[in-house]
């Protein structure tokens, strides 16, 4: 790769080569003037000269760590056929990599949903990262919604059982649990990212887990002990470090505006943004499931029978847009739906638009709508 002394970059190149006829391009954090240019399903070159006519942005496409169901499809009982629907409504809305979600449910129910998860090989849609199973090892007092019947202490041979079942990329638990730490420690050995969340840790148990190289935390203070002036939390733990990925569902439902601002200034550069979507995203109101619970969505918000918020019907594009209109910059806003996710994730190959990096991008015009997106090169997606 060589790059020139006014920013053009460039891959060694061979073949026919592709314009994307952007304007600029978020190239490792930075937005950059000038087109793109795609080459085998990677990114040949980059600060092209624009061509006459050349509109908009080009990103990384959107990394959603946090995905329960979509298009009316809930992963708890997804078949191919929806994750093929799912994942063609999730590219719609340029997300070009995600974790279908699962939350608490019995062994029995989650064994059969991590059979059903197709083999990265067989996806035609986005990239399918893994999976991201939300408990069962959450704390009875921080349920949300999760079934309390179905929540259980620390358990190996549970946990063994569960990554025998299906491709698991990322365990959401809760650290002040007895034997959690031992668990982490075994996740990490098979390779799986672990986040805290779904917790009543004081920021003692919470740094604790952190010292053992946990990095992330789920839906930042939501389902997890509040933040207080003498009693930080684990929430207050988080945002303190430099080293804590902290997701937040901003979604205008989850978090107020004022407390998001204050994530944004705590932490800027280690935001991932997850939509925590549910069936109902992009299938409008009406009542469906949340795993084994029962969610009504109205005007968008969905809730439990109890009131209580059930995940949430907000896209990756439309977090980047709240965010964004919150006061981030562009082009963090991007990488709050991109780079930073794919960091959480641990998959640095991702999350990237850079010469030789892979072409899983998505195309912007000046109103934030999405006019391409593309995956290994391959246009999926075209207003």
């Amino acid at each position: 790769m060589w790059c020139g002394r006014r920013s053009r970059c460039e891959a060694p190149r061979e073949g026919r080569q592709v314009r994307l006829g952007v304007e600029a391009a978020l190239v490792d954090g930075v937005l950059l003037r000038g087109d793109v240019e795609v080459l085998d399903g990677r990114v040949a070159a980059v600060g092209l000269a624009a061509a006459a006519g050349g509109s908009g942005i080009a990103a990384p496409g959107f990394v959603d760590l946090q995905v329960n169901g979509f298009a009316g499809v809930d992963f708890m009982t997804a078949d191919a056929a929806g994750y093929r629907r799912a994942g063609e409504a999730l590219l719609e809305t340029g997300v070009t990599s995600f974790q279908p979600t699962l939350i608490t449910a019995a062994e029995r129910d989650l064994v059969a949903a991590l059979a059903e998860v197709p083999p990265p090989a067989a996806a035609d849609g986005p990239r399918l990262l893994g999976v991201h199973l939300e408990g069962p090892f959450v704390a009875a007092a921080r349920l949300g919604v999760h079934p309390a019947a179905d929540r259980r202490d620390p358990d190996s041979e549970l946990l063994l059982r569960l990554l025998a079942a299906g491709p698991v990329s990322q365990l959401t638990l809760a650290p002040e649990l007895p034997g959690a730490l031992e668990l982490v420690e075994l996740l990490h050995e098979r390779g799986v990212v672990v986040s805290f969340g779904h917790t009543d840790a004081t920021a003692a148990e919470a740094e604790a887990g952190f010292e053992l190289g946990v990095a992330t935390v789920t839906h930042l203070f939501n389902a997890m002990r509040p933040l207080r002036h003498r009693d930080p939390g684990i929430a207050g733990a988080a945002l303190a470090r430099d080293d804590v990925i902290v997701q937040i569902i901003l979604d205008g439902n989850h978090l107020a505006d004022e407390t998001a601002r204050v994530v944004w200034r705590a932490a800027a550069g280690r935001v991932a943004l997850v939509s925590d979507a549910v069936s109902a995203a992009r299938n409008g109101d009406g009542r469906f499931r949340l795993g084994g619970v029962e969610v009504k969505v109205r005007d968008g918000v969905a809730r439990s029978a109890d009131g209580a918020l059930a995940g949430s019907t907000v896209t990756m594009l439309e977090a980047v847009r709240n965010l964004h209109a919150l006061g981030a910059p562009l082009d963090d806003a991007l990488a709050a739906a991109s780079t930073v996710p794919a960091r959480a994730a641990r998959r640095p190959e991702l999350g990237q638009l850079r010469p030789g990096a892979v072409a899983d991008l998505v195309v912007l015009d000046d109103a934030l709508e999405i006019k391409h997106v593309l995956v290994a090169g391959k246009e999926r997606v075209a207003a």
